[in-house]
């Protein structure tokens, strides 16, 4: 037992397989407001599940942010080494598979041709790796500061993150939904210029503070500062902060589905429509944001290492990179299967919620069993799964 307690930090282990679910349950959602040639939404209820269901699993990716954060960040010794180390184990598992969703999506020659501009948009869930080798470019930059600095002044740093988590709400209120489109026909959401930008800026005041960075400043703060979580701290300010996430991105989630849907149900669009609503849900977001630091304040409490952990969780958890990049294989025709069924069977009522979290553990158990597969094959194994 001591054994894995010191080599293995726990409340992380349960984190990652936690927050890998969670992505599962993401994606089970979206059948169910994108549709069709876009966007679709057949009933209220409907509304209200995928309101409630994806707002709560919302932090999924921030807390991979901050697990890395927390393991990696201050970066100790050679910032060439840390990028080897860290680039080998991300990005060859990504290019293998890459290679096996252009294969499986269409015309593969065309597929690969286009990865030199982006990733492809029929694997959508590998924007993830782009964004966390950019934030594993920007560790080195800030680790001399971080390293050295108080607990006081890097509060004030995570407020300023924190200030400028607001801006994606403030521009789904003012921006009017205005949806332009780039390479693919998928919706950009046209920015409302605020504090400096303009059409020949777009680096406002708060440009340099947005995005992941505050993710990477929490989980350095909770690393140095936060030794121990009461039980106190998890009800005063774990609990509060998420409830006031959780209504900010349900109700403004569900209060764009209820205004477009002024003519009543079904609601249908472009995609661009569907976008626009998941303004509230952003992962740079002040809802999502503090939901995270709810999560993060409870994992933070779990220490239990017995024997679930060592035989089930903690494989998993190695895993877990794996798990992302296969699951879309195995999710699309899990779904496929799994929500007819249950249309056929249960009032929709229930058939919406039933679909959604069936897919996702049944996706869950599917890919960990793949990728724990795969790891063991000999010498190939940790290139495939990471």
């Amino acid at each position: 037992m001591e054994k894995y307690q010191v080599e293995r930090i726990v409340w992380m282990d349960w984190l990652r397989v936690i927050a890998i679910f969670f992505v599962f349950v993401v994606h089970s959602c979206e059948p169910f407001f994108f549709g069709g040639e876009g966007t679709l939404v057949r009933c209220q209820t409907d509304a209200m599940w995928v309101a409630l269901i994806d707002t709560f699993v919302r932090a999924c990716v921030p807390l991979f942010v901050v697990a890395s954060s927390y393991l990696l960040f201050p970066v100790q010794g050679d910032t060439g080494a840390f990028l080897k180390r860290r680039m080998v184990r991300v990005l060859i598992p990504f290019a293998l598979w890459t290679l096996v969703y252009a294969a499986l999506n269409g015309n593969f020659l065309e597929n690969v041709g286009v990865l030199w501009q982006n990733f492809n948009y029929d694997s959508g869930h590998l924007w993830f790796v782009y964004m966390i080798v950019g934030v594993y470019l920007f560790m080195p930059l800030l680790s001399p500061w971080a390293q050295r600095v108080g607990q006081r002044e890097l509060l004030c740093y995570i407020a300023l993150c924190f200030l400028s988590a607001c801006l994606p709400m403030v521009r789904c209120f003012l921006s009017e939904s205005v949806v332009v489109f780039g390479p693919g026909g998928l919706p950009n959401i046209a920015k409302y210029p605020l504090w400096g930008e303009a059409s020949w800026n777009t680096y406002g005041t708060f440009y340099y503070f947005s995005g992941y960075v505050g993710y990477i400043l929490l989980g350095c703060y909770i690393r140095r500062f936060v030794q121990s979580v009461s039980w106190r701290q998890v009800f005063g300010v774990a609990l509060p902060s998420w409830c006031a996430g959780f209504l900010m991105c349900a109700g403004g989630f569900l209060w764009s589905i209820q205004t477009a849907a002024k003519a009543g149900f079904p609601v249908s669009g472009d995609v661009g429509l569907g976008a626009s609503w998941e303004g509230f849900l952003l992962y740079d977001s002040i809802g999502v944001v503090l939901m995270t630091l709810g999560w993060l304040l409870c994992f933070r409490k779990i220490t239990h290492a017995g024997l679930f952990y060592q035989k089930l969780l903690l494989p998993v958890s190695r895993v877990s990179y794996g798990m992302y990049l296969c699951h879309m294989i195995l999710l699309v025709p899990i779904i496929g299967w799994i929500r007819p069924t249950m249309e056929a069977h249960l009032p929709m009522l229930w058939s919406t919620p039933m679909t959604i979290f069936t897919t996702a553990v049944v996706t869950f158990v599917a890919s960990a069993l793949v990728c724990i597969a795969l790891a063991k094959l000999p010498k190939v194994g940790k290139w495939i799964v990471g």
